[in-house]
């Protein structure tokens, strides 16, 4: 059985950081593509940061781009967003998502998705 799931997640001051984490288990993490998506209240899920399965290959949203970083630990199946610079704009629900490929997960072709880690960001 697949298990993703979330942590890191909490409030925060408009500047401050977090670093969000995302394991995942019953699966072989090597073999798979990771992003983190987000979805604010009343707006569509987003494209955050993916990263490719041996992290030769990294995207960012062009909001988020020189503030946040995607990072992965294939031997501790294990995925990672440090977010620094942080705006109210910022504040969602944070998802972590496997997928077969880099293109897959650039197209939202997702097969597992975690439960989702709250941040909320304060002016």
């Amino acid at each position: 059985q697949v298990q993703v799931v979330e942590s890191g997640g909490g409030a925060v001051q408009a500047g401050g950081s977090l670093r969000l984490s995302c394991t995942a288990s019953g699966l072989t993490f090597r073999a798979y593509a990771m992003g983190w998506f987000r979805q604010a209240p009343g707006k569509e899920r987003e494209r955050v940061s993916c990263i490719s399965e041996r992290a030769d290959s990294i995207d960012y949203a062009g909001s988020v781009k020189g503030r946040f970083t995607i990072s992965r630990d294939n031997a501790k199946n294990t995925l990672y967003l440090q977010m620094n610079s942080l705006s109210p704009e910022d504040t969602a629900m944070y998802y972590c998502a496997a997928a077969p490929t880099f293109s897959n997960i650039l197209n939202l072709a997702v097969q597992y998705w975690g439960q989702g880690t709250q941040v909320t960001v304060s002016s």
